[in-house]
């Protein structure tokens, strides 16, 4: 969402870095084109014009014009005031213990507010806690179906009534349910409008008053725009909001909702969608999103997705493996696996530190993970443990049952064998290091360089004469 504010700022923190000498002047300059992008963006002029104001009163000071860094200082200025638009140093989300913590969910009708309370109930699931969705949308046709289905998909319980019953009482009778049934989480789907003007909010109001909800989030369509912000300044007025949750920040809105809406409502934002699938949920936080915005990255989410993908006892044990040389393809397929369940390649190197840049112009080729998962998963189990056994009779096989070619295989397998190969190498680096004082670093680096490389040759010569006896057999079986 925020890739062209990005470049646009990088443009013109670029020309100022490029400068010989820093002035007022280019200062100036540079802040005019940082002004230009935050509009571009369609973010509130309001917001733009106060922003900027504190900017140049610190990018002008003397301490910046006469810094080592000037162009440096800058960024960091507007690293500073960004996270400071965007809600400051950002709160935890937490529940609250012993006691059922009821959220309600308020929205206009299109803004995925449904499928949110699904992802909602689809994070504390994975947290452990034990959610309960409540249907009180009473009004649009198959918004009850719709909430069940969604609690089908995700593994939550819905509570529902038949048509005819108030919302308020629905609300009430699902919180005596979770309190008698251990359920401590509350999620409330509450009936949306075509427009603001259109919503009668004494309904909600009346929900409120029944349920005392820990929580009551806004679901905004981040791609309304500033559409978003009047909806969510009129719900917090007639309501009273504790925060907003953005959908559809992967899509390409400009994203000015998101850096409006804490300055216009003084309500913060609490998660964001950044997807369509019900995993794709994230709590916000000012200062991570307004390093990506800079082009700095996000390590810290980087570190949090693979935290949640990969299992710490299996991928100590698969370290082991690739010390040993015992690494298999069943290996390279699971932890292929986990890496897809992090997200699109792609994203996760813009999440690195430079990266982000750099990675505007480079497609990655998620078909190329595909292809190498469908010829894996064509092989037995003890083809995928053993390779060897990879004659020209089973690659053939195997192609014919992933519907790949057989050069697809040989190239999958040999690239397979070199990375195998090259850990093997790096195990005996770690432990000739270790084990230095036996022996002199030109004997070690022999033993790394010219030994192996020997062996390589000799591995490749195997193999080549095998398949090409292995094909004779097969031309002299066609001619019989």
């Amino acid at each position: 969402m925020f890739e062209s504010l990005s470049e646009r700022l990088e443009g013109a923190f670029k020309r100022l870095r490029g400068q010989g000498q820093i002035t007022e002047s280019n200062v100036k300059e540079a802040l005019r084109d940082v002004r230009m992008a935050l509009l571009d963006a369609d973010v509130n002029f309001k917001v733009v014009k106060d922003f900027m104001a504190r900017v140049q009163e610190k990018a002008l000071g003397q301490d910046v014009l006469t810094s080592v860094s000037p162009g440096q200082q800058l960024v960091k200025i507007v690293n500073d005031e960004l996270v400071e638009i965007l809600g400051g140093t950002s709160m935890p989300f937490e529940l609250k213990k012993g006691e059922v913590n009821v959220i309600l969910m308020l929205g206009l009708q299109g803004s995925g507010k449904t499928t949110f309370c699904g992802k909602l109930a689809k994070r504390f699931i994975k947290e452990g806690n034990k959610p309960l969705l409540v249907a009180c949308d009473i009004h649009r046709p198959a918004a009850v179906a719709q909430l069940q289905t969604v609690g089908a998909q995700v593994g939550a319980q819905v509570y529902a009534r038949e048509q005819g019953i108030d919302a308020a009482r629905i609300a009430a009778e699902a919180l005596r349910k979770a309190n008698d049934e251990g359920y401590n989480i509350l999620i409330v789907d509450t009936a949306g409008r075509l427009h603001i003007d259109e919503v009668k909010m004494d309904e909600l109001l009346d929900i409120k008053n029944s349920v005392k909800p820990t929580y009551t989030f806004l679901v905004a369509d981040s791609m309304t725009g500033q559409d978003a912000i009047n909806s969510a300044t009129v719900f917090n007025e007639k309501i009273g909001i504790d925060g907003v949750c953005l959908t559809k920040m992967d899509g390409d809105a400009r994203g000015g909702a998101a850096l409006s809406i804490r300055s216009i409502t003084g309500k913060p934002v609490k998660f964001i969608g950044t997807g369509e699938k019900f995993e794709d949920l994230m709590e916000f936080h000012a200062e991570r999103m307004a390093s990506r915005i800079l082009g700095m990255g996000d390590v810290v989410t980087l570190v949090e997705k693979a935290q949640e993908a990969f299992d710490e006892k299996q991928s100590q044990k698969l370290i082991n493996k690739m010390m040993n040389a015992t690494f298999t393809l069943q290996d390279f397929l699971e932890q292929m696996q986990q890496v897809r369940r992090m997200g699109p390649l792609g994203d996760l190197l813009k999440l690195i530190p430079g990266m982000g840049n750099m990675m505007k112009d480079i497609n990655i080729p998620e078909e190329d993970m595909r292809r190498t998962e469908s010829i894996i998963l064509s092989m037995s189990k003890k083809e995928r443990d053993n390779p060897s056994l990879l004659n020209a009779s089973r690659r053939e096989r195997i192609a014919k049952g992933c519907g790949r070619t057989v050069a697809d295989v040989n190239a999958l397998v040999t690239q397979f064998e070199q990375t195998r190969k090259a850990m093997a190498s790096f195990s005996k680096m770690g432990q000739a290091m270790k084990g230095r004082e036996a022996g002199t670093m030109s004997s070690m680096t022999g033993a790394m360089m010219g030994d192996n490389k020997k062996q390589r040759l000799a591995d490749r010569k195997k193999f080549e004469k095998r398949m090409k006896l292995q094909q004779r057999k097969k031309n002299r079986q066609k001619k019989k």
